[in-house]
């Protein structure tokens, strides 16, 4: 069971001040978080591409690169790469780039992004949006499959047996698909035999089960080994050292995201009761004191089958020490003993 953080590099309104830090301090921050999360022994960090004022981390591989220079262990992927509107020649070639510099750490998390503003920025048709990712997915795998490429498609150059270098350390590069719970794309997923991400940010994660179920199935059908293939979570969430800080702490920032975000979508006003809700056992945010956070750790990877656990913090703008303390309370507290009580079910499930 590997435990990690990840993030979207927000500088949005400070809910209390209103003061709006810039988009370099930020980065700068979240290259301290990811040194702390290795040293706390976290398993993975990932950074999500983002291309809109709110939001730092327009090219994720520099940010974890300059992270990689000063960790030994932690892992280091994106969260995710909006690879529609991407070069997979320039992806592949920017991770193996991370890749090297990590000593084999680097992942790609490629997704079709929920938002969509790279769209327009990179001159791409969102009719087109669904064919843009089989398509450069295809030719990302391709690449990662062989030094010299011969491919060609319908919205990008073809390439005739040409190189594309740096080669990664780790052979094959992984690379795994996020969903955010689209059968289409789970059913994807399983049948290239690739790690799925799944982004549970809402409802109860247990309703996921059965997305995963068809992951695996689709995976045998395909002639993979399903049971080799690890299935991730990124959900919501914030540690303290009670469960009632970590709630008041971490409401405000979360409020102020999710009511922007619903302005845009359509979706009513985020109030304290639905949050409430959300962190309850059954419920899909993970905001408590170590405890209930392990707790509800274990309690997905029994009923749903994750076997990688991806803490989204912050969501908005929070303090600095704050989100420092709960990565540290995350791989001091709460990873020992997920990885403990997973480890000893597995064996007597056995």
């Amino acid at each position: 069971m590997e435990i990690g953080i990840s993030t979207f590099v927000e500088t949005t309104p400070d809910p209390q001040t209103g003061e709006v830090i810039s988009h370099a301090q930020r980065i700068r921050e979240v290259v301290e978080e990811i040194v702390l999360a290795d040293q706390v022994g976290l398993d993975v960090y990932g950074v999500g591409e983002h291309h809109r004022k709110d939001y730092a981390a327009s090219a994720p591989a520099v940010i974890l690169a300059a992270a990689a220079a000063q960790t030994q262990r932690i892992r280091l992927t994106s969260a995710v790469t909006v690879l529609s509107s991407d070069d997979p020649v320039r992806v592949f070639q920017d991770f193996a780039t991370l890749d090297g510099i990590s000593n084999g750490r680097a992942e790609i998390m490629a997704g079709r992004g929920s938002f969509i503003e790279s769209f327009p920025l990179f001159g791409y048709d969102l009719d087109n949006y669904d064919e843009l990712f089989d398509e450069k997915l295809e030719l990302l795998l391709k690449i990662r499959e062989s030094e010299k490429v011969t491919w060609k498609g319908g919205h990008r150059p073809a390439i005739n047996n040409l190189g594309v270098y740096p080669r990664p350390v780790q052979n094959p590069l992984p690379v795994w698909i996020g969903s955010g719970g689209n059968q289409e794309s789970v059913v994807r997923a399983g049948l290239l035999g690739l790690p799925l991400v799944l982004a549970i940010i809402g409802g109860s994660p247990v309703q996921f089960a059965p997305l995963v179920e068809l992951y695996k199935k689709a995976a045998r059908h395909a002639g993979h080994e399903a049971s080799l293939l690890p299935v991730a979570s990124h959900s919501h969430g914030f540690i303290a050292e009670t469960t009632e800080l970590a709630a008041d702490k971490f409401f405000p920032s979360t409020q102020q995201s999710m009511n922007v975000l619903g302005r845009e979508r359509g979706w009513g006003p985020y109030t304290r009761s639905s949050f409430d809700a959300a962190r309850s056992f059954e419920g899909a945010l993970y905001v408590g004191d170590s405890d209930t956070v392990a707790k509800k750790i274990i309690h997905l990877r029994k009923q749903v089958g994750i076997t990688r656990f991806l803490l989204h913090v912050p969501v908005g703008t929070m303090p600095h020490d704050d989100v420092m303390r709960a990565i540290e309370l995350l791989g001091t507290e709460v990873a020992p003993r997920v990885r403990e009580e997973i480890s000893k079910w597995e064996s007597e499930s056995k």
